[in-house]
């Protein structure tokens, strides 16, 4: 049994700045500990303590702190982490992004409460992960297959569809071929309000809605909320995951909002910068998100994440998909010369990576011809860029009758395979078909990377 230190008062602060309330020196406040504020209008809001040095005390009030004044707030210490009820009736639910019920039902009853950083996971305890989760989008299950388990990013840009394909996975995403219950969070950090209506309206019509459950940030709410929405989220996660023995997948959208919020906050707090005046710690925050994701040792259940985000101006340098990219394992780049063309979902496919697809395919999990056609459907679609590149210092006429099947080859590949409609869902099977077909447009000695038997059953 947990024990708390006694709940320690105090009215008045000594200063405000942003979202951050600064209190003069508090003895025992810890890092983290709960702080409930009660401003002049007997508004109760809640933070968390940042920082304590040997004079102040640093408190993230996640509400804001406008209507605060520093001669009559009150500040209770509560002397524990922020924690969230957790429980199986939050599925098929909506909460805000502090846990509250947005859906207009009453908050779930729960027996247990939660720390909402988590715990690490030990190393040595973690499972590698193997198998698969189908999206039904064949540039994903088809060329970037996602492991349960695994954490792998959306890079996406300012107009791009992301939202789309965000919502696309919330309504398609299965384990086919298991009784292992499924379940789907969907954190969203800083939505517009039509982005969050066209979220809920996909998440009710889903068939996956009394296994879902979703947390909302909306734009128009304090920042500081957009730091504790993942979390909630992913503590959920853990406890369905690790407790309830569910594979749990969970979509955070958009990081870029968060990280935004993170460098709020810490200019608030008179941080000294770091790239773009994010603050220095920026990759040990992410991290602390992505890897709480994984699979355990003897549990059966899984938690794999997968975070989206917007690239500023579609710069994959920039320290939010650089960091990313260093913590997750592979990520799936959306492109806008794609989307111009009216590709719907335009993903960029090689500089898409998963790099568990290796061990999540094949014979006993996807198909046997997986792995290979998976091989030769990248090698080929490399080759076709290079005689689009040729074709636009030579001219189209004058390619070689190779070079001339590897364009035409490219453009059916983005307007077959890459290109589905946003409510075309298609198994592996499927998706693998459409692979074959296109594979008859190049000559069979180009067919390199399967195998003679995989030819003479599939291609026909």
């Amino acid at each position: 049994m947990e024990v708390y230190k006694k709940v320690e008062e105090y009215i008045g602060i000594h200063s405000l700045k942003g979202p951050v309330m600064v209190v003069e020196r508090i003895p025992q406040a810890g890092y983290g500990e709960v702080v409930k504020i009660i401003g002049r209008d007997n508004r109760e809001r809640l933070g968390k303590v940042l920082q304590v040095t040997p004079d102040y005390t640093f408190v993230q009030v996640f509400e804001g702190t406008q209507g605060l004044d520093i001669d009559s707030t009150k500040v209770k210490f509560l002397g524990r982490p922020l924690e969230i009820a957790v429980s199986e009736e939050m599925l098929g639910r909506v909460f805000n992004g502090r846990g509250l019920p947005l859906d207009g039902g009453p908050q779930p009853y729960a027996k247990e409460k939660r720390d909402v950083n988590g715990l690490p996971i030990n190393p040595y305890s973690r499972a590698y992960p193997r198998d698969w989760i189908q999206t039904g989008i064949s540039a994903i299950d088809g060329l970037n297959t996602i492991v349960r388990g695994q954490k792998i990013a959306i890079f996406s840009g300012a107009g791009l569809p992301h939202n789309q394909l965000a919502a696309q996975i919330l309504r398609q995403a299965k384990i086919r071929g298991s009784h292992q219950q499924f379940a789907i969070i969907f954190a969203g950090m800083g939505l517009r309000r039509d982005d969050y209506n066209f979220f809920l309206e996909v998440f009710q019509s889903s068939q996956t809605a009394l296994y879902s459950t979703m947390f909302i940030n909306l734009a128009e709410e304090p920042p500081e909320e957009r730091l504790l929405t993942p979390r909630l989220a992913l503590t959920l996660a853990e406890y369905l995951a690790f407790d309830k023995g569910m594979h749990v997948l969970v979509i955070l959208i958009d990081i870029t909002n968060y990280c935004e919020a993170l460098r709020e906050l810490s200019s608030a707090r008179e941080e000294v910068p770091s790239r773009k005046g994010y603050p220095g710690y920026m990759y040990t925050d992410l991290a602390s998100i992505y890897e709480r994701t994984g699979r355990i040792k003897d549990r059966s259940g899984s938690i794999t994440q997968i975070p989206i985000l917007s690239m500023p101006n579609m710069d994959i340098t920039h320290p939010i998909p650089d960091l990313t990219g260093y913590i997750t394992e592979g990520q799936i780049v959306l492109s806008d010369t794609l989307y111009r063309k009216g590709i719907y979902p335009p993903i960029e496919v090689l500089p898409s990576l998963s790099r568990l697809m290796k061990d999540g395919i094949g014979e006993g999990r996807t198909r046997e011809d997986h792995p290979n056609i998976a091989s030769q459907l990248y090698y080929a679609y490399a080759q076709a860029q290079n005689a689009r590149a040729l074709a636009g210092i030579i001219g189209e006429e004058e390619l070689t009758p190779r070079d001339k099947a590897y364009l035409k080859f490219g453009e059916e590949f983005e307007r077959k395979f890459v290109n589905q409609g946003f409510d075309e869902e298609r198994s592996i099977e499927q998706t693998l078909e459409i692979g074959w077909q296109l594979l008859k447009i190049l000559p069979q000695a180009e067919l390199i990377r399967v195998t003679r038997d995989q030819i003479q059953k599939y291609l026909k």
